[in-house]
């Protein structure tokens, strides 16, 4: 049976309805691991920065690993929704709005590890406002502060674009619902009546945000790798950083998107909306993307031996070699590797297949994380410096809680606020082509 807008609307509406024991047994499971790695965060915060693992001189651990990849997860949304939604691709209707989500929610749970990074956690407060009169002159040309100022517009754009997307869902769920149900959703929806003026304003806005939100990809992302590609450390201070992190922020985020989307599809039965065809063409980009890091992976090392740097040379043999080679070959063979499997149309069609390699993309980005940070200062130029480092289990934990709060606060969107785009999905309708296309 072809989808129509009635069906649209009542599969992405049934999705909003009273949820089983099953859900919310999931929900307290998360909430648990959430709560574990709060534990874990407060006894650091007790003890010291001690019960980490970072040391000298490796003093950068996975709370920046995680910092890093979580503003990578972030990237796919904006992508998706606003560099797809300027270039018409009908695909990215469907999947749109949990990727929206998806950055609003990582972008948050990023911003959480600079702060237990920090250890002494109520030092922020000395900060603020910033710039401020209490004796401290910040450098304003530090990466560090780049950060501050990028990751914060990006949330306020992601939020804004995220929500102006939902305002004509929300007044549809408005409309079917009662109660206590209806105030919340007439607070929500802002008046939205579906007048031609009131869509003439929401088109013009979306559209805006899109353009904005675009440069915001690449600028966020850029910002972050200067925190390396500025210093002076060996195996950082290169050119390519800015490219190399783009690429592979979308390509971790890519990958979040089939890891949650496919779940999705079969727990809320949304085959006809979510269509194989629509996670095809995700995993295409997926290749795309793995094919520039692959070329970044390749950069870094001829531009190390190139510059006939010994320093340089040594990091590069140390990263493929040495203490942490199985990080860097894990990394190399699933960011790089296990994408290619997608070439073939048997795989990339395949729903097994899809989420597998999904979640096979996403482990090598986090390694990759870890081999870029920890390898550059783990060996320096200086040899009796040198040092191992290995996490520690409260680090482990709080990584842990990050995950957890991400997918608690998914598990609760996805349930009580409308999953995907019925607006979106319908102007695919109006224009006749298929959604999958």
């Amino acid at each position: 049976m072809p989808l129509t807008f009635a069906k649209i609307d009542q599969t992405v509406l049934d999705t909003l309805r009273p949820a089983p024991k099953s859900y919310w047994l999931v929900v307290l499971l998360v909430f648990a691991g959430l709560l574990a790695g709060a534990a874990c965060w407060a006894y650091q915060i007790l003890t010291g920065l001690g019960v980490a693992g970072m040391n000298n001189p490796v003093h950068w651990g996975t709370y920046l690993i995680n910092f890093v990849f979580w503003v990578g997860i972030a990237h796919s949304g904006t992508l998706i929704s606003a560099i797809l939604h300027l270039f018409r691709a009908g695909w990215r209707n469907p999947i749109a709005r949990a990727a929206e989500t998806m950055t609003v929610f990582a972008v948050c749970t990023a911003g959480l590890f600079p702060f237990i990074h920090l250890g002494r956690v109520w030092m922020v407060y000395y900060m603020l406002p910033f710039p401020n009169q209490r004796t401290l002159w910040p450098n304003f040309q530090s990466p560090l502060v780049f950060d501050v100022v990028a990751i914060s517009t990006y949330l306020i754009v992601s939020s804004l674009f995220w929500y102006t997307g939902m305002l004509p869902d929300l007044a549809i769920i408005r409309d079917r619902a009662e109660g206590m149900r209806k105030k919340i959703f007439t607070v929500l929806s802002l008046g939205w009546t579906g007048e031609h003026e009131q869509w003439r304003h929401y088109v013009r806005i979306y559209l805006f945000f899109a353009a904005l939100a675009t440069p915001l990809v690449i600028s966020v992302h850029s910002v972050v790798s200067w925190d390396f590609a500025l210093g002076v450390v060996p195996g950082w201070h290169t050119t390519i950083f800015a490219p190399y992190f783009v690429a592979g922020a979308i390509h971790s985020g890519l990958a979040m998107v089939l890891t949650l989307m496919i779940p999705l599809r079969k727990i809320f039965h949304y085959e006809e909306i979510i269509t194989v065809r629509v996670l095809e063409q995700v995993a295409k980009t997926i290749i795309f993307t793995g094919l520039i890091v692959a070329y970044a992976y390749g950069t870094e090392f001829f531009i190390a031996w190139y510059s006939h740097n010994t320093v340089e040379i040594e990091v590069f043999l140390w990263r493929a070699a040495g203490h942490y080679s199985v990080g860097f070959w894990i990394m190399v063979t699933c960011n790089t590797v296990a994408p290619l499997l997608f070439f073939f149309k048997k795989i990339r069609t395949s729903i097994k297949w899809l989420f597998v390699i999904s979640i096979v993309v996403n482990i090598g980005m986090w390694f990759e994380r870890f081999v870029i940070i920890v390898t550059s200062v783990g060996r320096d130029f200086l040899p009796h410096a040198w040092g191992v480092y290995a996490p520690t289990l409260v680090e482990f934990g709080i990584m842990i809680g990050s995950f957890c709060l991400f997918f608690f606060l998914y598990l609760l969107f996805v349930k009580h606020l409308p999953s995907v785009s019925m607006t979106e999905m319908k102007e695919t309708l109006e224009k006749g082509g298929s959604h999958g296309g």
